[in-house]
């Protein structure tokens, strides 16, 4: 009766499906079939009489996930799934919170606060309070909020060991007051609360023990502490527990991610008992090769071997960019080219480390006539901090400008309130002025705001384009505010990215003005990103990509201190997270991959040479297709990547940018040289020895 449920599965995923009543770790390869195998275990538990619907819990990370597949189970079975427990860690303990309100200490109605309500819900009892927002930053209280509660731990259970530590555990217990007085929780709270009460309530826990004979968890590598606690409690001595994941792509530790779980789980539950997935379905043979190869190098893993049945396929293409615009104009044109040759644009990727290096590619999309859709985030001109820098440069060229006044007179924040705007906002209307009119004739911090933006005119009235941004950035506080941030690294390197794009723009354009290059943005912004349906390339981090696949994908960006992130190297394991980041992104391609790394490379407006990323030296040789190993570019290279390599003379016989070999450092990149004849000296970037000044006539250095 079950047998058509486990047709056309390999032996593996037969054997994982037809476990009997036990505990077992699922290793799951990328591309091979997880899902297929876990919704197939669940109808067969129920087919064959094992467990009914009710007595199931599955757990997921998305509800697109949780929703795939019931959609899954109800074509298998014909069966009504509403009842079932199936959807993610949060959607399940709201649920439970839900049955269980009384016992929880929750009002049956109680609302659940999203990020920006909860942020909004800390800054009123701040001011409740009288707290110095200044000193107690309302976002850092958030973090440190959610921090706890997601380690399990309470404001009483809060490690507070100064004045300062101590003051936050008061403001999480004067928080949680608050939440319980007005009937809300919080994401992590959900969690939290719902753990707390099957932990404290035995009859309770037994009662779920009881009922869930069957627990199976999707993606188990991306699981934190708390949520791992979460489950036990759920499994009781006597459940069945089926876990599904793949230590290879954690790539969440930022978010908690804790792939010790995965090991604990086996010691704990499976007791050895692991059956490994690794015939894929996705890709062609050099390219899960290079997979493979490249995620041996970590050492903490679990261990496994992807392999297809369906062929090597093409080899890995590596081109080697002069510059960031040389290598965004290569992937255009090879994108161009395949999709005249029938591969649809939605079904390319273009991959990055992080969201600032999308700029340099949108922009060549853009003048290529290209349409794309930044997938999982904002086009780079959307994106929140770009529209404050650009808020403040308008107000640079028009103080008028309400809109942009209205985005930046308090942020970053300056202690305007809302009740100072309505008042300034009447003024304007009385008098018939604009805002920034109003404010120039007021008192207080906002004509402080006003006098800023003044000092900043004044200050770059005569600097070029790209240090006057540079200068805004600093000076109006955004860039100390995201350097603050503990997310905010990121929104540092999009601020940074502007001022290259406007050092690009100023030597592009014959109108290097700050007007010009405002319009320019605007363009940019409002254009190209493609309307729902259309055909269209896919631009996005290696973060959003996974999940995803396509017939073609470029990863960019290849160097040392982009891929792997230089904050890679002051992580515990980091360097090992950015590989598994790497064994991601390669493994989201089916039929075609580039890989592509830049000599020289824009960065915070000036050209800087970087090193080509250790893991492209970790692939095997036998899967790479050399474009051109020289850098010998097939394609003309804007005017701009040019300055790449300085024309200074030099009897040196070597040249900035040329690849070098030493005897005792390795192989690196010359980025500067002085003097000449006997006492000429080379400046070379190495790979792992880090940056040198040698003198060639002892050096020995060779042409690499």
């Amino acid at each position: 009766m079950s047998t058509h449920l486990l047709e056309n599965l390999n032996p593996e995923q037969r054997a994982a499906v037809t476990l009997p009543h036990e505990s077992a770790l699922i290793l799951a390869g990328a591309g091979s079939g997880k899902t297929r195998v876990l919704t197939t275990r669940i109808a067969w538990l129920i087919q064959t009489g094992q467990v009914s619907p009710l007595g199931i819990l599955a757990v997921t990370f998305t509800n697109k996930a949780a929703k795939e597949m019931l959609t899954r189970i109800s074509a298998m079975l014909p069966i009504n799934t509403r009842g079932m427990w199936v959807g993610t860690f949060h959607g399940l303990a709201n649920r439970l919170l839900r049955t269980h309100h009384r016992e929880a200490g929750l009002p049956q109605s109680f609302q659940i606060l999203d990020t920006q309500d909860q942020l909004s819900a800390i800054k009123r009892l701040m001011k409740s309070l009288n707290v110095d927002t200044e000193k107690y930053e309302p976002k850092k209280v958030q973090w440190f909020i959610n921090g706890h509660k997601e380690a399990g731990r309470r404001a009483r259970d809060a490690e507070a060991f100064d004045e300062y530590s101590m003051r936050l555990a008061e403001l999480f217990e004067a928080y949680d007051a608050q939440c319980q007085r007005e009937g809300v929780a919080d994401f992590p709270e959900l969690l939290l609360r719902s753990y707390e009460l099957l932990y404290r309530n035995e009859p309770l826990r037994q009662h779920y023990q009881q009922r869930f004979s069957h627990i199976l968890i999707d993606e188990f590598q991306d699981t934190n502490t708390l949520q791992y606690r979460w489950l036990k409690l759920f499994a009781g001595p006597h459940a069945a527990l089926f876990a599904v994941g793949d230590d290879d792509q954690s790539i969440y530790a930022f978010r908690g991610a804790n792939t010790a779980n995965m090991v604990e789980f086996e010691r704990e539950f499976a007791h050895g008992k692991v059956i490994k997935l690794e015939q894929n379905y996705r890709s062609h043979g050099h390219i899960l090769t290079a997979a493979n190869t490249l995620i041996a190098q970590n050492a903490h893993r679990l261990g496994k071997n992807l392999w297809t049945a369906e062929g090597d396929g093409e080899p890995i293409r590596l081109f080697e960019a002069y510059s960031d615009q040389d290598e965004a104009s290569f992937v255009v044109e090879e994108a161009k080219t395949l999709n005249r040759e029938g591969v649809a644009f939605s079904d390319m990727a273009l991959l990055y480390r992080s969201n600032a290096q999308s700029r340099v590619l949108e922009h060549a999309l853009f003048s290529a006539g290209v349409a794309y859709r930044v997938y999982g985030g904002l086009r780079f001109f959307e994106r929140q901090e770009i529209k404050h820098a650009l808020a403040y440069l308008r107000l640079l060229t028009n103080p008028e400008d309400d809109g942009a006044f209205l985005r930046v007179v308090n942020f970053p924040t300056r202690g305007i309130g809302a009740r100072s705007l309505e008042q300034l906002a009447e003024t304007a209307a009385r008098s018939g002025s604009s805002l920034w009119q109003a404010a120039c004739s007021s008192g207080g911090k906002v004509a402080g705001f006003a006098k800023l933006i003044e000092e900043i005119k004044t200050a770059t009235r005569d600097l070029p384009l790209a240090e006057t941004i540079d200068h805004v950035i600093e000076t109006s506080g955004l860039a100390d505010y995201y350097r603050a941030d503990k997310e905010g690294a990121d929104r540092l390197e999009n601020l940074n990215e502007l001022v290259n794009a406007a050092a690009l723009f100023s030597e592009e354009s014959e109108e290097a003005t700050l007007d010009a290059f405002l319009a320019h943005a605007a363009l940019e912004a409002g254009e190209h990103q493609a309307e729902a349906g259309r055909d269209a390339l896919q631009l996005m981090t290696v973060h959003a990509a996974k999940g995803l696949e396509f017939h073609t994908v470029f990863i960019t960006g290849l160097e040392e201190s982009l891929f792997p992130h230089e904050q890679s190297a002051n992580e515990e394991n980091g360097l090992e997270e950015e590989r598994r980041l790497m064994y991601v992104a390669i493994t989201r391609a089916r039929r075609r991959l580039y890989l592509s790394h830049a000599q020289s490379r824009m960065l915070h407006g000036q050209i800087r040479y970087g090193m080509p990323s250790r893991f492209l030296g970790e692939l095997p040789e036998q899967v790479l297709l050399y474009l051109n190993r020289r850098a010998e570019a097939p394609y003309s290279r804007p005017a701009a990547s040019a300055s790449a390599t300085p024309s200074r003379s030099n009897d040196t016989g070597y040249r900035v940018g040329q690849s070098v070999a030493h005897a005792k450092f390795g192989t690196g990149i010359i980025i500067d040289f002085e003097g000449r004849g006997a006492d000429a000296r080379v400046q070379v970037k190495f790979r792992d020895a880090g940056t040198k000044w040698l003198a060639l006539a002892y050096a020995k250095l060779s042409a690499v």
